[in-house]
């Protein structure tokens, strides 16, 4: 029974891979089709930078899983498989370098005056995990960055429609391809993609597209964005870099994807943390190089529990790492071009 319904799961992701799109972003499920999602962006308008956030209010069973080497987080041990909380009520996501994790502090204050949380003698203590990207150098205006107010408005914002993709939130500043130097870097973003299954499984993820390295699409192995060619007019051949064909810098420690995964089926915190885990290949898959020691690259997991079909914890994994990917995708497609750096649209029509 596990077999056949991984076996299904690969199918219908080799299908849906076959017709991802190759231009700009088509309508497509997202991370609010997973009942009891809701997101919210808040973009500051002094300089590209923001926040969002992804709440569960009825609460959800969280982990994540970081596996680059220059992390930006706050309350991951509590989502440890081994420790006591299992329940997360909202996740963000911000730029602003350490600064943009008092992000926390408005999501926790905006669901605390809705009475969600852990409730004891009368008050209510939400539990807010989330990663930040590092954006201060885009824009010129390193001191301003996004904070609790920021994180307020974002969860005011909230909602289960749409997700709105490209140049906000979170993803208002962030950059890719930086590992040639941010000279050569093209313009990230956010992005959101989710998988259904005819049983009523959902599998969505959200994420923040600010890496070191490029992005390539799985399906035709192509980079969409990226390090630019010295000329700025076209993408470099980024397997070529990385084989020798030339040195490549040391990016400082600016970059970071982080990543928001979402699915209705009921899991165990240590189940969430498996598919947390395989989430992760969606990144390795559409990012190169990626888990740097300049990446902090960061999977979130909340798992609400709404649908009550048998859990095949591999075969919600496999659906995880393709939404993931997909989710990359979208947000390098969705972004538009900022000076300095030109976006994937931009690169195409030359």
């Amino acid at each position: 029974m596990r077999a056949t319904f991984l076996l299904v799961v690969l199918a219908g992701a080799c299908a849906l891979a076959d017709a991802r799109p190759t231009g700009q972003p088509a309508a497509a499920l997202q991370i609010t089709a997973v009942d009891g999602i809701t997101v919210g962006h808040h973009t500051l308008t002094e300089r590209p930078t923001g926040c969002t956030v992804v709440l569960a209010e009825a609460g959800a069973v969280g982990s994540v899983e970081v596996l680059g080497g220059a992390p930006g987080t706050i309350e991951t041990d509590l989502l440890a498989p081994e420790n006591l909380v299992d329940q997360v009520h909202g996740v963000f996501m911000a730029g602003g370098s350490a600064f943009g994790l008092d992000v926390a502090g408005g999501v926790r204050r905006y669901l605390s005056e809705k009475k969600v949380g852990f409730e004891f003698g009368g008050a209510y203590v939400p539990i807010v995990p989330g990663a930040i990207i590092f954006d201060l150098p885009v824009g010129g205006r390193p001191d301003i960055r996004p904070g609790a107010d920021c994180g307020y408005a974002a969860a005011k914002a909230a909602s289960a429609g749409a997700v709105a993709e490209g140049n906000v939130g979170a993803g208002a500043g962030a950059t890719v391809g930086k590992f040639l130097g941010r000279g050569r870097a093209m313009k990230g973003g956010v992005g959101s993609a989710a998988l259904r299954l005819p049983s009523g499984l959902v599998v969505g993820a959200l994420a923040t597209v600010n890496a070191s390295g490029s992005i390539i699409d799985p399906a035709t192995g192509r980079v969409v964005a990226g390090v630019r060619t010295a000329d700025g007019t076209g993408l470099e051949d980024v397997r070529g870099i990385i084989r020798g064909e030339r040195l490549p810098q040391s990016p400082a420690p600016e970059n970071t994807t982080v990543v928001i995964v979402a699915t209705n089926a009921r899991l165990t915190k240590a189940q969430a943390n498996a598919v947390a885990k395989m989430a992760q290949a969606g990144l390795a898959r559409a990012v190169l190089p990626v888990y740097t020691l300049a990446d902090g690259d960061t999977v979130f997991v909340l798992a609400t529990g709404t649908w009550s079909g048998d859990v095949d914890v591999s075969g919600i994994g496999a659906l995880a790492a393709e939404a993931v990917s997909d989710a990359i995708l979208r947000g390098v497609r969705a972004a538009t071009g900022i000076p300095g750096y030109p976006a994937a649209r931009d690169i195409a029509r030359r």
